[in-house]
């Protein structure tokens, strides 16, 4: 049961991501940033306080990875870390006012090029993009292996 790569949809999606990632990177380079540290700065800029395990999920990375990316931002002073008031072994992460420039600076960047891929597609069609994306992440979680899916 063979299928020629120019069906496997898989490809597509990997190359649009390579390509928007390699596209992100340059348009990041002049703050100083890669594309995980701004992405956690972003969701730090939407979440203050936020825990490390927290953030992890919402940049889809591994929490040593983002262990990592938060360790060079506060080495950077982009961000400091402070126990949690009632969770002593949970630290809170913040931006600090050094974070909050670059991250502006970092964010003006990426909304030109997310501003630039959505106005190659109308309305309709960015919210069926949408839809379709979010139907791929459904079923490709459904059938992973090793999840309990019937389809294991």
């Amino acid at each position: 049961m063979t299928m020629p790569a120019s069906e496997r949809l898989g490809s597509y999606i990997k190359r649009a991501e390579q390509a928007l990632n390699a596209t992100k990177h340059a348009a990041l380079k002049p703050s100083g940033l890669t594309v995980p540290q701004y992405a956690a700065l972003l969701f730090l800029s939407e979440n203050p306080g936020i825990s490390a395990a927290a953030l992890a999920r919402a940049c889809a990375v591994t929490p040593p990875t983002m262990n990592t990316v938060l360790r060079n931002l506060q080495e950077r002073g982009l961000v400091e870390r402070t126990p949690h008031a009632w969770h002593g072994n949970v630290l809170e992460t913040r931006l600090t006012d050094e974070g909050r420039a670059v991250m502006a600076d970092a964010d003006a960047r990426a909304v030109r090029v997310e501003r630039a891929l959505a106005a190659e597609f109308t309305d309709e069609e960015r919210e069926s993009l949408i839809a379709l994306l979010g139907r791929c992440v459904s079923v490709l979680e459904a059938v992973r292996p090793g999840t309990g899916s019937a389809r294991d």
